[in-house]
């Protein structure tokens, strides 16, 4: 379920301190129900899963015809990304960050792992169209129950990143979220 960005933005992540000059794009809630010590699982759900190879039809195709403009117009060339176009966030990380673990070991393209915590977890990203981050919490919404929160941070790189994201939303929003949480719901509950 889509939240509003105050559902990311009034607390206290340690994101905000890292991407405070990136937009909050999305916020998600996502139906993982879980107790306090539950979080390692998600996140290493997240990077292991089967998206977007067990999506529907429609993703998978949006997803291949993505990666194929990508490799058309050279947006996602080594020359486009972290520590190429734009530094990586890791950079930037305050001192209590800097020696936590960043989180899965799994190869997890195009993203990499910034930091891991308890209850909050983030992953980056660049192309020629935009810085992005993922930023995956746990949430508890009654004593003892959790859940996770799902936002996903840019920075656009200029008038044409900006246009690109601007041109993806619809396909974002009908598509490829959707898709994405039934995805998570699925593989949280028969884990």
């Amino acid at each position: 379920m889509k939240l509003a960005n105050t559902a990311h933005t009034t607390r206290a992540w340690r994101i905000h301190e890292v991407a405070g000059d990136f937009d909050l794009e999305d916020v998600w809630a996502l139906e993982t129900p879980g107790g306090p010590d539950d979080f390692a699982e998600l996140v290493k759900q997240f990077s292991s899963g089967d998206f977007p190879d067990g999506a529907p039809l429609i993703v998978r195709a949006l997803w291949s015809l993505r990666w194929k403009l990508g490799a058309l117009l050279r947006l996602d060339g080594r020359d486009s990304g972290l520590d190429s176009r734009v530094g990586s966030l890791r950079d930037r990380l305050p001192e209590g960050l800097r020696d936590t673990p960043t989180g899965p070991d799994e190869d997890w393209l195009p993203f990499t792992p910034l930091y891991l915590l308890d209850d909050e977890f983030a992953a980056e990203m660049a192309n020629r169209t935009m810085h992005g981050v993922l930023h995956l919490a746990w949430i508890e919404d009654e004593p003892g129950r959790y859940r996770g929160q799902m936002a996903v941070l840019v920075k656009p790189n200029g008038r044409f990143g900006r246009a690109y994201m601007g041109f993806i939303k619809p396909f974002r929003y009908l598509f490829v979220y959707p898709a994405l949480l039934r995805m998570v719901e699925r593989e949280w509950k028969s884990r």
